[in-house]
C-alpha cells in the first residue's frame, strides 16, 4: 500500500511538495547482492532474482552468524517492556526524530536501489555521509534506456527505510497515529523528489518542510486507486525517497533527520473527497 502526495502545498519554508511516497515495505544502503532472497523480493516489488540460492550448509551458517544480533535485540525489548517510558504527551512545535543521519551506522536502515539493479536502465546513486556528517544521497539520472524492446522509460534512483522488525524477523509496526505531520530537514539541490520532497529552488539552504498526512493519498504502482482512505498511520512499515524527473544529470539531497510532530493546529483528517463509483465499473 502506497501514499502519494502530488500538489503542491505551501509551507513555511518556500520548498514545493510534489509528491510522497509513505507506508510500504523497508530498506538500507547495503547493496542488492548482499541481502537475502526475501529482503530482494520485497524491495524490488517481485523481480525475478537471478542470484544462486545459498546451499544447506550455507544457510545454517547464516542463521547462527545473526543469532548473536537477534539475542541482543531480544533483550533490548525485554528491558524496554520493563524499563520503556513511552510519550504521552505530545507538545506543538516538538519534533520526535525517527530517522537520523549522524554516523555510518544510520546509513545501515537504508536500502538504496536504481533501475540498473533491475537491468531496466543506467542511473546509479549512492546514501553516503557528507562533508557536514548528514545524509546525502546523490548519484546520476540517466534517461537511457536499455535496448531489449521491453523497457519504455528509465531513470530512477531511490532510498527506502529497512523494514520494522523485532528480534528473530518478527515483523512489526510503525504506529504514527498520534502524529499528523512529516518533518524533514534537508538541504536540496533544486530538483524535484518523489515521496518525499520535491523541492524546486531548494539549498544550499537547510529548510524544514513539514507535510500533512491528510494531504497523502491512496497509489498503486504509480498509478492513483479510485477508492481513497486515509494512511493507517498505526500500520506504517516503511518510508522512501525516490529521485526520478524528466531530465538526465546529477543529483544530490541532503538530510539531517525525518521525524513526525502533532499540530494540535491542524484539524484536517482528509483532504481529498470520496466518490462512489457507478455499477459495472471495476474499483482500482
Amino acid at each position: 500500500m502506497l501514499f502519494d502526495l502530488t500538489e503542491n502545498i505551501n509551507v513555511p519554508v518556500n520548498i514545493n511538495i510534489k509528491k510522497l511516497f509513505v507506508v510500504s515495505a523497508v530498506s538500507s544502503h547495503i547493496q542488492l547482492n548482499e541481502l537475502s532472497e526475501s529482503a530482494v523480493y520485497l524491495i524490488i516489488g517481485g523481480y525475478k532474482d537471478t542470484r544462486p540460492y545459498p546451499s544447506f550448509t550455507e544457510r545454517i551458517k547464516m542463521g547462527f552468524n545473526g543469532l548473536k544480533t537477534e539475542i541482543a535485540m531480544w533483550k533490548e525489548e525485554i528491558r524496554d517492556q520493563f524499563e520503556g517510558d513511552p510519550v504521552m504527551v505530545f507538545r506543538p512545535g516538538e519534533v520526535d526524530v525517527v530517522w537520523r543521519f549522524q554516523d555510518k551506522s544510520s546509513l545501515d536502515q537504508w536500502i538504496v536501489t536504481s533501475d540498473q539493479d533491475h537491468k531496466e536502465g543506467f542511473s546509479s546513486c549512492s546514501l553516503t555521509l557528507s562533508n557536514c556528517g548528514k545524509g546525502l544521497f546523490s548519484g546520476e539520472l540517466s534517461m537511457r534506456k536499455p535496448r531489449d524492446g521491453r523497457v519504455k522509460r528509465a531513470g530512477y534512483c531511490n532510498i527506502k527505510t529497512i523494514r520494522a522488525r523485532k528480534s528473530f524477523k518478527r515483523e512489526t509496526y510503525l504506529d504514527w497515529t498520534p502524529y499528523n505531520m512529516l518533518v524533514m530537514k534537508i538541504r536540496g539541490d533544486g530538483r524535484s523528489y518523489l515521496l518525499n520532497v520535491h523541492t524546486k529552488g531548494g539549498g544550499p539552504y537547510w529548510q524544514i518542510v513539514k507535510i500533512p498526512f491528510s494531504r497523502f493519498f491512496l497509489g498503486s504502482k504509480g498509478r492513483i486507486q479510485d477508492c481513497q482512505c486515509a494512511i493507517p498511520l498505526q500500520q506504517v512499515v516503511s518510508f522512501s525517497i525516490t529521485a526520478t524527473e524528466r531530465y538526465a544529470g546529477e543529483f544530490s539531497l541532503e538530510i539531517d533527520y525525518i521525524g513526525l510532530e502533532h499540530d494540535p493546529s491542524h484539524t484536517e483528517e482528509f483532504a481529498y473527497e470520496m466518490y462512489a463509483l457507478p455499477k459495472g465499473v471495476a474499483n482500482t
